[in-house]
């Protein structure tokens, strides 16, 4: 059984990155065991930030939902990313959030819709019946592209790292060649 998993663990190490410094490494290993641990550095800092978003949106919805605000809004310019709104709260004040209306995906620009808005601050703003669910997706998408290109990036360093060990092997070669063994 170990000798049908030696070789894709062989593998595996030579794909990943060994955070700490073998002794007998070179400048070049070291050169190239770096940019690799930076290419995961990076990835987990891209799933950092997926998983931040979503907890950023679960904190918005628990804030309105505490001191929760219904109203009708319009839609004064609508995008897949950011929706401008206006809305009229119950004590006659016009409010038009800075950062737009959270969740803004499938408004157009005049359409009238219910907003649910944080009363102690309405600039925090929603469209009606939509929650922080709706971040699961961008944001786990964002995670899994981030570490395909990180998989790819890392397949791309070890070729350009064999690459580079076998230029030097035929130097060597041809160096010995035209000198002669020693």
């Amino acid at each position: 059984m170990r000798g049908r998993w030696a070789k894709p663990v062989k593998w595996v190490r030579r794909f990943l990155p060994r955070l700490s410094a073998d002794p007998n490494e070179t400048r070049r290993q070291r050169i190239f065991r770096r940019i690799r641990v930076g290419i995961v550095v990076v990835a987990c800092l891209v799933t950092l930030q997926s998983v931040l978003m979503i907890l950023g949106a679960w904190r918005n919805d628990r804030q309105i939902e505490r001191h929760m605000g219904v109203a009708a809004a319009e839609v004064l310019s609508a995008g897949p990313r950011r929706s401008t709104i206006e809305f009229v709260t119950p004590d006659r004040v016009t409010y038009r959030p800075e950062l737009g209306v959270l969740y803004p995906s499938e408004l157009e620009t005049g359409m009238n819709i219910y907003v649910e808005y944080d009363v102690n601050n309405p600039d925090l703003v929603r469209v009606q019946h939509r929650n922080a669910s709706l971040a699961i997706i961008p944001a786990g998408s964002t995670a899994v592209v981030g570490w395909l290109v990180a998989i790819a990036a890392l397949f791309g360093v070890t070729a350009i790292e064999r690459r580079v060990v076998r230029g030097e092997i035929v130097a060597r070669e041809q160096e010995m060649a035209t000198t002669g063994p020693a």
